[in-house]
């Protein structure tokens, strides 16, 4: 069943609902009780009965926006009949159609004259008809905000260094849903502003056990329309973390923001470090530096916190695990692993007194992914996209991004890169019986793509987890392009792991610059963006000045 057939089907149930529990309530103001039953006209006709605007209605069904309006309306029709206390309207919340029925199908339930009731109110009255307005203001601004935030462009925070130096951990970001088209929401009932869960209530840092943001029952189809363009090489996207075991819903999945490196169709892959798509070196952009992992040997230990303070956050590897330390101490003096040096940042380490030697860590291609524990390594094989291929995050490839259209072949050899696409990504069963593969209860050895997909890195690519590691990210995960950094806040976002903490501050010249230019020098508007907040609220206060100098002069 398609996006709009299922939101149909939700919207009829729900306006069966509605005319069983009001179609008295209707006729008693006067209107045919078949009106209770009609989506949108039902809310229409309950807003100009109680003077609110009648534009409203078309808010009644909209995804997340809908069910905060359609409360709001069985407010203002309980009130019409006289339900006013605080009993009646929790109970029209959080039971809204068995209240109501309760309501309509009693035999005292009569219309309430408000405005001859207007004249004999008394002081308690009235404060309580102000807080009632002062709540719906509040109400109202929240609808305003959740209709941009489904709608419009979302904000989302940088917690980690994987796209450092490009984008910083504290860059907060405004991302436009339509860069790619706007992907329909598919889990209509949720609470405003939450991505997954509602807060940690279980064990600590596993959300599994955490309640959701969001009714899991309640869904729609993956459906993105006005898709008038795609993601592009160098692009900077936000995307749902493929693989997220916590929610099913892909719309709910953890946000990630990488540079997509490879789109359907490209060849992707990675010899010493250095990327490649269809046999050709990574093109570096302005905003972009080249950053790679050294293994740095010392006759003392170094000064990080110094060096943290004097140029900025040095990212190092845990080294000694067991000890929770970023240095192995040797019978030589020390080693460390730094993540994501630079040109400058490597010639800062290495002109240090303490150094010994300074090399760039580049894993052999024999090497299936290897990790430092405590001098010896472990093997991280099945952490490598796809499993078993022999791959590592310096040796990758070459790997061709499916395309839709594209007719792969399905074995034991590919079944490790095809099978979280066949199942998960498009849904179909997948069996594996007596040596042969059955994809929907047939025997087959090939699968057409349905979908186009993409290859995600993180710009500090040995610091980050990206598609090298959790595979290919399918269309449908798409959020959108980040717009700019709206905000940027230096020591938001603690790393527990070490003992350096970056003083807390804003980064002025980092706020209102555009993401996704690929220059090395932003322009930072953020001034103009503080004047138009001072002449919105200054032209609203004239405003309002204004109206009360024209009503004294009336009077």
């Amino acid at each position: 069943m398609n996006y709009f057939l299922t939101y149909t089907v939700y919207v009829l149930i729900l306006s069966v609902l509605m005319g069983i529990s009001t179609w008295k309530l209707f006729k008693k103001m006067g209107y045919s009780p078949l009106f209770a039953l009609i989506p949108f006209y039902n809310y229409f006709i309950i807003l100009k009965e109680t003077k609110h605007p009648k534009w409203w209605a078309i808010l009644s069904y909209l995804p997340i926006v809908g069910p905060i309006m359609m409360s709001v309306f069985h407010l203002y029709l309980m009130k019409k009949f006289g339900k006013t206390l605080f009993k009646d309207q929790l109970l029209t919340v959080i039971l809204p159609f068995i209240y109501m029925a309760v309501v309509n199908y009693s035999k005292d339930t009569e219309l309430e004259d408000e405005s001859a009731n207007e004249l004999f109110l008394t002081d308690e009255e009235k404060n309580a008809k102000k807080k009632d307005t002062f709540f719906g203001s509040i109400t109202f601004a929240v609808v305003f905000a959740t209709i941009i935030h489904v709608f419009v462009t979302q904000p989302f925070g940088i917690p980690t260094g994987s796209m450092e130096r490009t984008l910083l951990v504290g860059d907060f970001l405004f991302v436009n849903k339509w860069s790619y088209g706007y992907r329909l929401p598919m889990r209509p009932l949720a609470i405003p502003f939450l991505q997954g869960t509602i807060m940690d209530t279980g064990q600590k840092g596993n959300p599994k056990d955490d309640p959701k943001s969001y009714v899991e029952a309640v869904k729609l189809p993956y459906e993105r329309i006005f898709q008038f363009s795609k993601p592009q090489k160098n692009d900077i996207v936000v995307f749902n973390y493929p693989r997220d075991s916590v929610h099913v819903s892909l719309d709910r999945a953890d946000p990630y923001v990488k540079r997509c490196v490879a789109v359907a169709g490209d060849i992707f892959e990675v010899r010493n470090g250095k990327l490649f798509v269809n046999g050709k070196p990574e093109t570096i952009l302005g905003d972009q530096k080249v950053q790679h992992r050294y293994i740095v040997k010392t006759s003392d230990l170094l000064d990080m916190n110094g060096l943290n303070a004097k140029y900025g956050y040095f990212w190092l590897d845990e080294i000694d695990r067991d000890n929770h330390l970023q240095y192995l101490k040797t019978d030589g003096g020390y080693i460390y692993s730094f993540q994501g040096l630079d040109k400058e940042r490597y010639n800062i380490i290495k002109a240090l007194p303490e150094v010994i030697d300074i090399k760039e860590d580049i894993l052999a291609k024999d090497v299936s992914g290897v990790s430092y524990y405590n001098k010896a390594k472990v093997d991280t094989t099945n952490s490598i996209f796809p499993i078993n291929s022999g791959w590592n995050q310096d040796q990758y490839g070459p790997i061709k991004i499916p395309k839709k259209g594209d007719v792969v072949a399905i074995n034991d050899k590919t079944l490790p890169e095809f099978q979280w696409i066949i199942k998960n990504y498009e849904h179909n069963s997948l069996e594996k019986r007596n040596g042969k593969i059955f994809i929907n209860g047939n025997e087959t050895n090939q699968y057409i793509i349905k979908q186009d997909y993409y290859m995600m890195i993180g710009d500090n690519r040995d610091a980050s987890l990206d598609a090298r590691f959790f595979g290919f990210v399918p269309e449908e995960n798409i959020v959108g392009k980040p717009m700019f950094t709206w905000m940027s806040i230096q020591g938001l976002f603690e790393d527990k792991n070490v003992e350096y903490k970056a003083p807390f501050k804003i980064r002025w010249d980092r706020m209102f610059k555009a993401t996704n230019t690929g220059e090395a020098n932003k322009t930072s508007y953020w001034w103009i963006a503080a004047m138009i907040l001072i002449l919105f609220f200054g032209w609203e206060y004239f405003v309002k000045l204004f109206r009360k100098k024209k009503a004294e002069d009336d009077l």
